[in-house]
Parts: structure tokens; sequence; C-alpha cells
């Protein structure tokens, strides 16, 4: 159908204006990130986890919900009264600070050995925490006693810390990750207009993605972390970059075929539409399959990361092709595409350059290259038996400096570390003694405390005695607070409450009195840790064959045939395990990593495995295509031939932009941001550049069973193909 001359300019026009409004809008929307994201523990557990249940039952004992920080201070030899004096002018003036509660601030503990003193400070829950902790740390900082250390940690502490952390992610991740790209496309194109059209695409899905989020989150549907921020940035990058390659590819070559800028067009967005939709919707379908995670924190990545996907589709498949039709050959100058160029009907597979000779060599030594290959993977993949992911102390989130880490680590030097984070013990009042006397048989539990309304400091100690008066001789046993029947024990650990000593002392606690009682439940910090991590493993465990099963379903229904798919699936797996061995020797050896969140794995996973096959698709599609004209066999060579440097620059751009995230002092994305990196260099390297095709070529048509190619083509065809030289 030929269109209308006004229309082929009126259709560009209109895509770029809609994307335009969208950039703008969604560049406003930058700026409500901060406003919605939430990095609170407790939103990301499901809401039937004893330690969430726990936080809801404490909001019965307290007027306002509170954040604890404590204030640690040490000398290397005894606390002088200089030190006493100002310690306690210190807490004086937390009292007056913005977002503490009233009497919310503790007198001065002094350590048994002399030489530490710890301050607690309740922060209102409805205050900005990280404020808060900041007066606290600048009234410190302005001291001058000379020898006495401070620090501000415990949860409000380590809140602070992590946000510090997360603080660059709108301007040097981004930053970063379009100046990696930048970078890699001028090389690979050697133009200057086309990266500025590419990243133009990519940062338009970008904000798009930003806005739908942020309106989504205003609205209370989804709920965003800083990770979730972060990956959302990273993959919409990545993916929309990627897709916009193979575009351009396709409409390069078009270009070369017609000398109408609308014809070559329409010739680019047939040719790429179902590869890079296909593709998308692998990445899509697996992301989406985290909606069955336990873990709310999981849950809520899989429709932000859908949603960033399918506009990077979107901006792939509308807005690209516009400002090429508008920008046509210009945009490729200094080396603008000639109509006739590159299109003699010469064997692709004898051209000079490196892709022709890759070909020509997985024709000579297929079966060595994908049995080497395979042999090399399986033994990258034994690294895993090294790979510590059964979670890491909350101190170990943030990478360099931490003062909350190292106030942690003062406090337990001289006290019970888990002074101020207690674990919480919700009992019915009539087991309130039963109770107390399993938990103090728990071993790493120091002390026992009710919540009490009649006590000055708002507890009382529990011992095997009941409930001990504070105060000189005479004064009154206070009467424990209760709230629809229960009572409020907290315990203090021997351990820090990030610890896995604090964690297995809550599975004690929980194994003794629930002995005691069915009813009695244990939360607090330390539990929330423990049922995070648990929570975390159900998911990698259910979630990874999911994802297994939905991408194999799409590869063959795409493909349409069950060969290729299954060893397409296989290739990313072996890639996928690879990636991970040598990431743990890595992390071991030459980050000393304290460990990994038991989150990494599944994560790498649904990346590396969706964006693996994304590379497979584009060069199974295009082996497909050419196999139904040339021969299974010579279909797989010139699929790699035209498909080999498209591909190799996004798996490039893909790698850098995952790269990028590792600028971040975050932990789980520095894991994350070096498991996808490498991981996608290894699959565009050495999977889909020697593996498959060799793998392949070996096979032959029966690659293609049970479709329709699998049964094409004369036994003399098969012959000339596997004598290639």
């Amino acid at each position: 159908m030929k269109v209308p001359r006004w229309l082929r300019v009126v259709i560009p026009a209109v895509l770029i204006l809609v994307w335009f409004a969208l950039f703008g809008a969604g560049g406003a929307s930058f700026g409500g990130l901060s406003q919605v994201v939430v990095n609170d523990q407790a939103q990301f557990l499901p809401s039937d986890s004893e330690a969430t249940k726990v936080q809801s039952l404490q909001d019965d004992f307290r007027d306002k919900d509170v954040i604890p920080a404590i204030v640690v201070y040490s000398r290397d030899g005894a606390l002088t009264s200089a030190d006493k004096t100002a310690i306690s002018a210190d807490a004086d003036a937390f009292a007056d600070i913005d977002g503490v509660i009233d009497d919310g601030v503790s007198p001065a503990v002094i350590s048994e050995d002399g030489k530490a003193a710890e301050v607690f400070v309740q922060i209102d829950g409805s205050a900005d925490s990280k404020d808060v902790v900041g007066a606290l740390r600048d009234r410190l900082a302005s001291s001058d006693d000379e020898g006495l250390t401070a620090a501000v940690t415990g949860p409000a502490g380590f809140t602070t810390d992590l946000a510090g952390a997360f603080a660059g992610i709108d301007g040097i991740l981004l930053g970063v990750a379009f100046g990696a790209v930048f970078l890699i496309l001028v090389i690979v194109y050697r133009s200057p207009l086309l990266p500025v059209i590419v990243l133009g695409t990519s940062l338009s899905a970008l904000c798009a993605s930003v806005l739908v989020v942020v309106a989504l989150a205003r609205a209370g549907i989804l709920v965003i972390n800083g990770q979730t921020q972060g990956i959302l940035f990273i993959l919409v990058i990545g993916a929309a970059t990627d897709y916009s390659l193979l575009y351009i590819s396709r409409y390069r070559e078009a270009l070369h075929t017609v000398d109408g800028k609308w014809e070559a067009t329409l010739r680019a967005l047939k040719g790429a539409w179902e590869p890079i939709v296909a593709s998308g919707g692998t990445v899509i379908a697996g992301v989406l399959m985290l909606l069955v995670s336990e873990l709310n924190s999981n849950k809520i990545l899989g429709p932000v990361a859908a949603i960033g996907i399918a506009l990077a589709i979107l901006a792939a498949l509308t807005l690209l092709p516009a400002l090429l039709l508008w920008a046509g050959r210009v945009a490729f100058w200094p080396v603008r595409p000639r109509v006739g160029a590159h299109t003699a009907p010469d064997d692709v597979i004898a051209r000079k350059g490196a892709w022709p000779a890759v070909a020509r060599f997985v024709a000579r030594r297929r079966r060595l290259l994908w049995i080497g290959s395979t042999l090399l993977l399986l033994v990258l993949a034994l690294g895993m038996t090294q790979l510590k992911a059964d979670g890491v102390p909350a101190s170990e989130f943030v990478l360099g400096s931490s003062q909350a880490r190292d106030g942690q680590k003062v406090l337990g030097e001289h006290f019970p570390a888990g002074s101020g984070t207690p674990a919480i013990i919700i009992a019915p009042e009539p087991s309130l003694q039963d109770a107390a006397d399993a938990a103090l048989t728990v071993d790493g539990v120091d002390s026992l405390a009710v919540v009490s309304a009649d006590s000055p400091s708002g507890s009382a100690p529990v011992t095997g005695e009941g409930i001990q008066a504070v105060g000189p001789p005479g004064t009154p046993v206070p009467a424990p607070t209760v709230a629809n029947g229960r009572v409020e024990l907290q315990a203090t650990l021997d351990y820090a409450s990030d610890s896995d000593a604090a964690e297995a002392v809550v599975v004690q606690l929980r194994d003794k009195l629930s002995a005691v009682s069915s009813d009695i439940l244990v939360g607090g910090q330390t539990a929330f840790a423990l049922d995070t991590k648990t929570a975390a493993i159900h998911d990698r465990n259910l979630i990874i064959p999911l994802v297994l099963v939905v991408i194999l379903l799409i590869l063959m229904l795409l493909l349409r045939a069950v060969v290729a798919p299954v060893l397409l699936i296989a290739t990313v797996v072996i890639s996928f395990a690879a990636a991970l061995g040598v990431s743990a020797i890595v992390f071991n050896e030459v980050f000393h990593f304290a460990g990994a969140d038991p989150v990494v794995p599944l994560f790498a996973f649904v990346f590396l495995v969706a964006l693996g096959v994304d590379y497979n698709i584009f060069l199974m599609t295009r082996v497909r295509e050419e196999a139904a004209l040339h021969g299974a066999r010579d279909g797989v060579l010139r699929g790699l031939v035209v498909t080999g440097g498209v591909i190799t620059s996004a798996g490039v751009v893909l790698a850098a932009t995952f790269a990028a995230l590792g600028v971040l002092p975050i932990l789980f994305l520095a894991q994350i941001s070096f498991i996808v990196a490498f991981g996608v260099l290894l699959d565009t390297f050495l999977v889909r550049s020697l593996l498959v095709p060799a793998i392949s070529y070996d096979i032959g048509r029966a690659i293609w069973w049970p479709s329709k190619l699998s049964r094409t083509g004369t036994a003399s065809e098969e012959i000339r193909g596997s004598a290639r030289p």
C-alpha cells in the first residue's frame, strides 16, 4: 500500500513530539523519585512473616512509631569525668533536636570496663530519620574533646548510611552509564550523530519509565526501593540501546538496497520488530516471574522492570525509526550507506573481515569448538561451590566507610552487642513469666525487659523471680503494659543484631517459646533479617525453574522448533553457572566480600538468562531467515556473519551499563553489576559467537526439528555446507 507523502512527514513528526512530551514529563518526575523511594526493611517482607506481625502488634504498645539510634562513645583508657560531663551535655542537646520524641533520650550508660558509654535516642517514625541522624552527627562533630570518639549507630544509623550510599544514583550512575555507552557507540559507528540519536532514544525510554513508575508509586500501587531504582535505570538504558542497535543494523542494510528513506524504514521494521519484541518479551516474562516471590522487595522489581523493558521496546520501534527517518543517511556521517554497496551476490562467508573468518573457523572446527567451549564453561562453573550466598550482616551493605558500622564494632567490644536493638517478644499476658523463663534459658540472651508505662525508662527488667523494680528500695514493682491481652518483652542479645549468631539465637527463642504458647511471636531487627533470608532462599528455589520454563516456551513459539530452544536454554544456563563461578572466586579472593545476599544469584539469573537469550534470539532468528534461503548449515554461518558485529556491540554496551552499577558503594549492586557484566561478555564472545554456532552447524537442519526447516534442503546442500573450508 502506497503511503501519501504528507503522511510520511506527519507520522514521524507526531511520534517525535509524543516522545518529546514524555521526555519532558519524565524528566520532571526524576525529582519525585526521592519522595517515593522507601528503604524500610519491613516494607519488603511478606505480611504473614513473623517479624512483620510483631512490628504491627508493637504499635499497640506505644503512641507513635519510633526508630532507635545509638550514640556510642569510647576512649582508649577509662572515660574521664570531663568525658562524662560532655556526654551528658550531648544527651541534653539531642533531646532538643527536631524529630527526637519527648523523653526519647536515655541517660548515658557506662560500660563495665569504664571505657565506653552509650546513649539511646528514639526518633519519631514520622520524621526523616536521615535528617535527625545528620543532626546527631553534626553535634558530635562539633565536640572538641580530644581522644573521645563517638559514632551514631543502630537501625537509624545504618539506614542513614545506606541512604547516603544511594545518594548518587540519579547523577553519578546515569552519568557513568551514558558516558560509557556513548564512547562505545562512537567507536562502533565512527559517527558523531548516531550515538546521540541512540542515547536520546534510551533516555526517552528511561524518562517515560520513571514517569509511569512514580505515578504508580504515588497511587500506592507500587513500592520502590533504592536497589529497584538503580536496576531500572541500568536495565532500560542497556535494553533500549541493544534494541536500537539491532534496528540500526537492519536500517543500514536497507539503505544499501533501496534509495528512499521511507522504504528503508519499512524494511528495517519488518526485519527488526519480531526479534526485538521477542527479546523484550523474554525479559518481561522472566522478570514478571518475580511476582510469585514471597519477598516483596523481589516482587516489586518484576512490574517495575517489565514497565521499563516495554517502554524500551516501544522507543526502539517508534522513536528511533522516526528519528532515523528524519536524519536519513546523514545519521551515519561521515560513512554514509550507499545504494548498491555490500549487495553483490557473492558469498558473505568468503568475504574478508573478522566475522567471515570466525564463520569459516566454526565450519572447520565445529566439534572441537562446542566441546571445548562446554568444557571450559563447566570448569569455570566449579567456582560456584565457593559462593557464599547465605546472607550478609546489615553492617556490610555499604562498601567503604560507614560510621554506623564503626559504632557497631565499638558497641560490641564494650557492651552486649545487641544493645539498643533487642529481639521483640509478643506474648499473651498470662504467659509472661513462662515466656520470660524460657527466653532466659536460651544461650545468647543477655537480659530481658518488659514494656511498662509505669517505669521511667519505659521498660522494667524481668528475671526468673518476675518483674523487678528500678529505683531505691521501696520503689513499687511496675506493671507491664497490656495491649489487647498481650505484653511486649525485649531480649537484649550478646551478639550484634545483624550477625549470624544473633539469628541463631532468634531461631532458638522461637523454638523454646513455641513450646510455651503457639501465640508467642518473636520479631525485631534480627528477626527481620532472618525472615528476609528465609523468604529469599524460597524465592530462589521457586523462581529459577519458572523462568527457565517460561523462556523455553517463548523460544519454542518464536523459533517454531524444539531442539534449538532446548539447546539455547542449556547454553545460557551453563554460561550463567560459569559467570557465577568466576564471580564467587573474585568476590572471595579479590574483593574479600563478607558474602552475598541469597537474592543475588536469583537476580543475576533472571537478568543473565533473559538477556543472554536476547542475543541468541537476535542470532537464531536471522539464522532461521538465512536457512530458509541457503540451507541449515550455510544459514548458521551467514547469520553469524551478518549479526556478529551488532550483537557484539550490543553485548559490550549492556555489560558497560551494568558495570556502571558498581560506582554505587552498595554491596548488593556491586555484586549484581559484576556477575551480569561478566556473564554478558562471556555470553557475547564465547557462547553466542562460538558455542551456539558450532553446535548448530554440527547438528545441521535437525536443529529446527520438528519445523519444516528440519526437512528442507537436499543432501548435497548439507554435504556442501559441511565441507566448507
